[in-house]
């Protein structure tokens, strides 16, 4: 086992934190000093709040010495997407315009990590406003993939992502509206999950399209996953997007298996445009998956090849209508890829915008067909694996497609049906990771983690780490 404990999982770190083993003090400054030394090449921090973390820890460490242990995420330290406030500190979105704003209060999803005794780090960089695929941000810099820092670590949570691959937070909180848990998790080899639409409060973060904005965890394994969903998941009355469904406990049912589960695979369109080492790996997924009990068996998902445009439609002219006042007055402090997309979320017509909330509505009948078949549908989660910066509006790579026109046609279908849909590692194409998508019907959680954490526990995956020294 590794004497690094910027390298252990929340489940191991929450055994020696309540056995006082070690402490919380010691491990958030071991987090401090691995941020120290390698963000720099990273750059997956914008703001490291170091004297309140280690102000948390202290708290943290007195509690549990007095026997008040809160739980598995009491005094571990955790880093947040700054797009989520945490009071205090300040909350940039990633962007000039809100580069000097600083948050009152904590984000809902930060208040009940700290209820639950979790130490924060600080604020991971991110694609400007959350509107991008790949973390290249003009005013804060590129963030940089950790298996290759020559290339991109998937947006727009690229901060956290690289941040959770490389030890330098135990997990991380993301947010998702397009691709941008799944996507970067994919690209980085950790696990993202996008929770069901309104199981996570979103309240105290910035939307981009209110109606396909997801707040999730991302996180080193499976088990860290469903220990960080525990902590942030429930209903918040001042979400209007949130359900008031019950809280199961997602932790129970990991080492269930999958022997008897369907297990459905897309026959078109989410393998239709996929570079072949993703292909097979996540065909090699599918045989693991079915070599542990699993029935696997095609589906039909007729109008998904629709779901991208819909998606990019939806998503624009939502973030169009959020920006409308910061794009008469402020237009010149936009990067010039955001300020395209937001600009032209403007030109969409309502028939377009209506007629791509119509497609939402078909598409998610065919998932809700789908499920009847199967308990959930496994696909890639990224066509491909990590371009390099700089390139992404190129076409290149084995399909010789411009990576930014297809980063997200496998996940954006999950924000528009608002189902639950985890990414984690399954291999690697030229030393880079590929992500496996496992999707379940709404609130299915425990199931998707389930069948997750049955991949993953067959696998060797989990143990691989980028070769940073």
């Amino acid at each position: 086992m590794t004497n690094d404990p910027t390298q252990l999982d929340i489940t191991r770190l929450a055994e020696l934190l309540r056995s006082r083993q070690t402490s919380s003090v010691d491990l958030t400054r071991a987090y401090l000093e691995r941020i120290d030394r390698l963000n720099p090449r990273l750059n997956a921090y914008i703001t490291v709040t170091a004297e309140a973390a280690l102000q948390q820890a202290r708290a943290a460490d007195a509690e549990i010495a007095r026997g008040n242990y809160r739980g598995p995420l009491h005094g571990v330290p955790v880093g947040i997407k700054d797009l989520f406030d945490v009071g205090g500190a300040p909350t940039t979105f990633g962007s000039k315009i809100l580069k000097d704003n600083q948050a009152r209060q904590d984000s809902a999803v930060v208040a009940r990590l700290k209820r639950a005794g979790a130490v924060i780090l600080g604020k991971h960089n991110l694609h400007e406003f959350a509107f991008g695929i790949t973390s290249e941000n003009p005013h804060f810099g590129a963030v940089r993939n950790p298996w290759d820092t020559d290339r991109i670590p998937g947006g727009s949570s690229g901060g956290t992502a690289a941040a959770v691959a490389a030890g330098l937070c135990a997990a991380g909180i993301g947010s998702d509206t397009g691709a941008s848990i799944r996507a970067p998790a994919s690209f980085c080899g950790i696990v993202g999950l996008k929770p069901t639409y309104g199981r996570v409060s979103r309240v105290g973060g910035l939307p981009l399209a209110w109606s396909l904005d997801h707040a999730g965890p991302m996180t080193r394994s499976v088990a860290d996953c469903a220990l960080m969903l525990q902590a942030i998941a429930g209903p918040d009355p001042t979400d209007p997007g949130s359900a008031d469904v019950p809280v199961p406990d997602f932790s129970e049912h990991l080492q269930a298996g999958v022997r008897g589960l369907r297990v459905g695979v897309p026959n078109d369109y989410f393998f239709d445009v996929v570079e072949p080492d993703v292909d097979r790996s996540v065909r090699d997924a599918i045989r693991v998956l079915e070599s542990l009990g699993a029935r696997v068996y095609e589906v039909r998902l007729p109008h998904a090849l629709h779901a991208q445009v819909a998606g990019n439609v939806i998503m624009s002219t939502e973030a169009a209508a959020w920006h409308g006042s910061w794009l008469r007055e402020r237009a010149d402090d936009y990067g010039a890829d955001v300020l395209a997309r937001i600009r032209g979320g403007q030109l969409i017509r309502a028939v377009d915008y209506l007629a791509s909330q119509q497609m939402r509505t078909l598409i998610q009948d065919d998932f809700r067909r789908a499920f009847q078949d199967a308990d959930v549908v496994v696909a890639p989660t990224v066509p491909l694996v990590a371009p390099p910066i700089g390139r992404t509006l190129e076409p290149g790579g084995p399909l010789n497609l411009a990576p930014r026109s297809i980063a997200n046609r496998a996940t954006v279908p999950c924000n528009l049906t608002g189902m639950p849909a985890i990414s984690i590692p399954c291999g690697f194409s030229g030393g880079l990771p590929v992500g496996l998508q496992i999707m379940g019907p709404a609130f299915s959680e425990p199931l998707v983690l389930r069948v997750a954490a049955a991949y993953e526990s067959a696998t060797p995956w989990r143990s691989t780490v980028p070769p940073l020294n």
